[in-house]
């Protein structure tokens, strides 16, 4: 149902030579291209001095690192910036870009933990303080990041709020950053591998994921029900189109979550076995005295 709707449904002409090199110079632009480079070139230097120290860090945890910040770039400084206000398609996959992809990929390279190994004590002890800090500690919690998740996408595209961005560009740059954080609470709350207070089993990590399902495909059938258009910036067809993609695509990413907590389960109880192996033959190469038959 939804595939059909994005395949029947037109949007608004998006040009490829728009898409290809329509880069955004304003300065705020500017400014997020300057942070994403410095993000960059610090986590390559942990991963230099990782090396340094004689310590392997993961080619996949820099690849999906850099993957992430390419992801944040492609949706706020290349051509698909150029039509966010105008396509609400294209302004949908900026959204998928921004709360998803590029979370889900840093939260999967571990960048606190880069800073933990490869930074000297006062930055240990520093970074460690402000994981566990207070404002950390509620917003990292299962729930908090639950409903900053979702509350976020119904807000923002339910409400006048999303109007509200399209007439004001500076509270739109605003909600490109409030795209990104909360995506990033919300990934590395579930399956983010850096050190967090709140630890939740795997089952429970499957269940949290699970109970999200029916919201965003509930908000993907809303944008594709509406009878008038959410902007007068946008066409109505456009609506249904865009609703379309965050339906798909929602899906997607929940399936590619999924895989990715298997994964990582699987992982788990195998280094678990082979915890216990290790200790099993520690145990029966050092038996203790009383165990000794005389």
């Amino acid at each position: 149902m939804p595939l059909q709707l994005l395949l029947a449904i037109p949007s608004p002409p998006v040009k490829l030579s728009v898409l290809l090199t329509g880069f955004q110079t304003n300065p705020l632009a500017l400014l997020a291209l300057l942070l994403e480079l410095i993000s960059a070139g610090l986590y390559l230097l942990g991963v230099k001095t990782m090396a340094s120290k004689g310590r392997k860090w993961p080619v996949l945890r820099t690849a999906s690192f850099l993957g992430g910040i390419a992801i944040v770039f492609l949706a706020t400084g290349s051509g698909i910036a150029a039509y966010d206000d105008t396509v609400f398609t294209m302004h949908v996959i900026q959204h998928l870009m921004l709360m998803n992809m590029a979370p889900m990929l840093i939260a999967l390279s571990a960048p606190m933990t880069l800073l933990l190994q490869a930074s000297k004590k006062p930055v240990q002890t520093k970074t460690i303080k402000f994981l566990h800090s207070k404002v950390i500690s509620v917003i990292t919690f299962p729930v908090t990041a639950w409903l900053i998740n979702y509350s976020t996408m119904y807000i923002y595209f339910l409400t006048p709020v999303y109007q509200l961005s399209i007439e004001h560009p500076l509270f739109h740059d605003y909600t490109h950053l409030h795209f990104l954080v909360a995506g990033l609470i919300f990934w590395t709350t579930l399956i983010g591998v850096d050190p967090i207070r709140w630890k939740m089993s795997y089952g429970a990590k499957l269940a949290y994921l699970l109970i999200g399902i029916p919201f965003s495909t509930f908000l993907g059938i809303a944008l594709t029900s509406e009878r008038v258009s959410i902007s007068p910036a946008h066409t109505l067809a456009d609506v249904h189109a865009g609703g379309a993609v965050l339906w798909v695509f929602g899906e997607v990413f929940t399936v590619g979550a999924l895989a990715i907590i298997f994964f990582q389960w699987a992982k788990h109880e195998e280094r678990a076995a082979r915890r216990a192996d290790n200790e099993l033959y520690r145990q029966n190469s050092n038996p203790k005295p009383d165990a000794i038959q005389p």
